[in-house]
């Protein structure tokens, strides 16, 4: 009786934890991340396919949960996207989608902040399958990129980030379900 009992409880706490997270495509996120001295919750994850292959997870992180992409773009407060590469992307590949992403959502933005697009491209490696790219953004601070959990660079103000954001956020994201699942919807 005293080792059901041990059992059932292991079982529950075991899948008390696993609902504490967010699964797609055998990717696993936290549903909470700490940025500074702020919690941040999942909003949502999406699926970046391109050619029927998957290339990344991605993770929306908020201070509170939002369905509506203008709200989420235009709020200045803390807010982090984490793309969980499940294939092996060049460099070439990152800048040339990140590209096609700012012209097709900001292009008056992508001109403005050429110089920051430049440092944020030169930041940028190839990432191995496994991997992940975390941009943070923090108010006063600005967004923070992060390849493999190593810092890059944080580019100031919060005009990169909102248009940085845009790309999955924006009226093209590189495919209608990722921007779906990071809305959570």
């Amino acid at each position: 009786m005293r080792k059901t009992a041990m059992l059932l409880t292991l079982a529950l706490f075991t899948f008390a934890s696993l609902s504490r997270a967010g699964t797609l495509a055998n990717v696993t996120v936290p549903d909470t991340v700490q940025v500074g001295s702020t919690t941040l919750v999942l909003n949502g994850m999406g699926l970046r396919t391109k050619y029927a292959f998957k290339v990344y997870v991605a993770a929306l992180y908020l201070v509170q949960k939002s369905s509506d992409p203008s709200i989420i773009l235009k709020a200045d407060t803390p807010k982090r996207v984490v793309m969980h590469f499940v294939r092996d992307v060049s460099k070439n590949q990152l800048t040339d989608g990140f590209t096609e992403s700012f012209e097709n959502n900001t292009p008056e933005a992508a001109k403005t902040l050429k110089p920051n697009i430049d440092r944020f491209f030169s930041a940028l490696d190839a990432v191995k399958d496994g991997e992940e790219l975390t941009f943070t953004y923090i108010p006063g601070t600005g967004t923070s990129i992060a390849i493999a959990n190593k810092e890059k660079l944080t580019l100031p103000g919060s005009a990169f980030a909102e248009m940085l954001f845009s790309v999955w956020l924006g009226p093209k994201p590189p495919n209608a379900a990722l921007k779906k699942g990071i809305l959570g919807q």
